[in-house]
């Protein structure tokens, strides 16, 4: 037993844990009863996670098909993964963000550029994970279908898609730029931008991004690039015009208007983007600032952060995004 314990105590050391090792020291010293002293701690490690297992598991008991649902029947105001339920009695766990501009925000989406060196390969849901195909424009399709994809934990890990994206009727949207791999319970301080719109504007395109997408499908080299859908102001929750703004390359900055979600895009290639997240494009170099898409690009360009890392290419420079930014996933609410 005297092995286990110093094991213990050197892997707090070795962690840092400097504090805890003292304390626990502490306590051995004032005891011969070994056992007793570990017995106590694992009691109150297994207490303290039952306790907030239980908390999690009850609000199985909410039916609600949103996380506005959960907030204005149950009064519900804690940030956390809640259980949704969808219109045909599916089941589903998400993130509730229950506080930003009075909350009730459905975590639906999660957009992760897995490597920016592959080019529509396999991890760009959001692109292609078929290549760079003129006979697949619209590439995996999921901006526009129901298919669903990943764990709400692992939403800054790997793309996210939950049955909430088709099912729920919302209003407005919300997108938090979170660094990778964070875990959930640091998302909200970790954002480097948060930010949603107040117009209501989804209620103009179907309540949903599955329905607007479905307004605006993907055509290769059909319009220019002044063609786009709709442009919906933002209001900042963490963040400003400015910050924006210099999350993206230099000469990305000289042609879009931060303060915006802009949807559908097309750049000068003729080459449809998704989401340009913060932004309002003026100028036809999208693929540096707006994410998603479709399956064919310039081979450059393909991939759900489409050409955020353009200046490693050795051209033209000044239009890669920054590493915060092509470094982060980006998280897609409703309400």
């Amino acid at each position: 037993m005297l092995s286990h314990t110093l094991l213990f105590l050197g892997i707090f050391l070795i962690l840092g844990h400097r504090s805890l090792a003292d304390v626990f020291l502490q306590e051995v010293n004032e005891t011969t009863d070994l056992p007793e002293v570990i017995a106590e701690g694992t009691e109150k490690l297994t207490r303290t996670n039952f306790e907030w297992l239980r908390k999690v598991s009850d609000r199985s008991k909410y039916i609600a098909r949103s996380c506005k649902e959960i907030l204005d029947n149950y009064d519900e105001r804690e940030d956390g993964i809640y259980y949704l339920t969808t219109t045909n009695g599916m089941i589903y766990q998400t993130f509730c963000d229950m506080n930003t501009a009075g909350g009730g925000w459905t975590l639906v989406a999660s957009v992760h550029e897995n490597s920016v060196y592959g080019r529509c390969t396999v991890g760009d849901r959001w692109s292609s994970q078929q290549g760079n195909n003129p006979n697949l424009p619209d590439g995996d399709g999921n901006w526009s279908n129901r298919n669903t994809f990943g764990v709400v934990e692992g939403a800054t890990s790997n793309d996210y898609k939950n049955p909430g994206y088709y099912d729920i009727f919302a209003a407005d949207v919300s997108l938090w730029h979170i660094p990778n791999n964070f875990p959930v319970e640091h998302w909200n301080l970790a954002a480097i931008l948060r930010y949603h719109t107040d117009s209501n504007f989804l209620r103009l395109y179907g309540g949903n991004l599955f329905n607007l997408f479905k307004q605006f499908p993907v055509r290769y080299n059909v319009g220019t690039c002044s063609s786009r859908g709709p442009a919906v102001p933002i209001v900042y929750d963490h963040g400003d015009r400015e910050s924006t703004r210099y999350l993206y390359g230099m000469k990305s900055r000289t042609e879009f208007d931060p303060g915006f979600i802009t949807f559908r895009p097309i750049n000068n290639e003729q080459s449809a983007m998704a989401i340009c997240s913060g932004v309002k494009p003026r100028g036809c170099n999208s693929e540096h600032y707006c994410i998603g898409g479709g399956g064919y690009f310039h081979p450059d360009q393909c991939g759900d952060f489409p050409s955020f890392d353009w200046d490693r290419l050795g051209r033209e420079q000044g239009w890669s995004a920054s590493k915060e930014m092509t470094e982060s996933a980006v998280l897609l609410f409703y309400r």
